[in-house]
């Protein structure tokens, strides 16, 4: 078997929506409750009020996420289905000038003027809205917005990353319950910056310190005013 036989393409790009949702879900996750926790721990030493806070921040941020994610995937769908919807006009008005527009695209990226014009007669043929969609409008398959598969995973990753650091916090003596959900919530972020990387195929020590690193400034920051308010109530 030769090398080009035995090639088998892997390319991660079918993965990109929904992996971006679920470890952006995930990061805010484990952040937001950690930071929460950490907060309310620093200003109050009573556990039931610690867990309160943090299962109602953990309850209202997937809630958040999931909304948020279904109203900006949505516009981005209304959009496309917009220019979906002009695009048939126009094939339907003129298609002899929609064919010599979408050779017109493939001259542009290198065939010469004969073939790009056989090319866009036989793609028009099979498919002529699927060939402008994807040529022109850059709208296929893999990158069409899905409002509900991002809201349902933007909610479900958020409430997965938020139960460690309850956990942690419902778990460990409260003498070192703010290190432990801090030292926890940090380790599951530079492992969830890792497996990130790792299934985009990015650079994985970078990806793992870049949310570490702002993971960590959340806290610290929600930690310290957290003891300023407790202070001052």
């Amino acid at each position: 078997m030769t090398r080009r036989q035995g090639h088998t393409e892997g390319h991660r790009v079918g993965q990109i929506g929904w992996l971006r949702a679920a470890v952006l879900g995930a990061n805010d996750g484990i952040v937001s409750t950690a930071s929460l926790v950490l907060g309310v721990a620093a200003a109050t030493a009573v556990r039931g009020d610690i867990l309160v806070a943090g299962v109602a921040g953990m309850v209202a941020g997937a809630m958040s996420m999931a909304a948020g994610e279904y109203v900006s995937v949505s516009s981005q769908a209304d959009a496309e289905g917009a220019e979906l919807a002009r695009e048939r006009r126009e094939l339907s008005e003129d298609a002899e000038f929609e064919r010599d527009e979408l050779a017109a695209i493939y001259v542009g990226r290198g065939l010469d003027p004969g073939l790009a014009r056989e090319v866009a007669r036989q793609l028009m043929e099979k498919d002529a809205l699927g060939a402008h969609a994807r040529d022109e409008l850059g709208i296929s398959e893999i990158t069409a917005a899905r409002p509900l598969q991002a809201a349902l995973a933007s909610a479900a990753a958020f409430a997965a990353g938020a139960v460690l650091p309850l956990l942690v916090a419902a778990l460990a003596p409260m003498a070192t319950l703010a290190p432990a959900v801090a030292l926890a919530s940090l380790a599951s972020l530079a492992l969830l910056g890792a497996v990130g990387a790792r299934a985009g195929g990015a650079a994985v020590p970078r990806a793992a310190l870049r949310v570490t690193f702002w993971g960590a400034l959340a806290m610290a920051l929600t930690a310290a005013i957290g003891t300023l308010v407790g202070r001052a109530v």
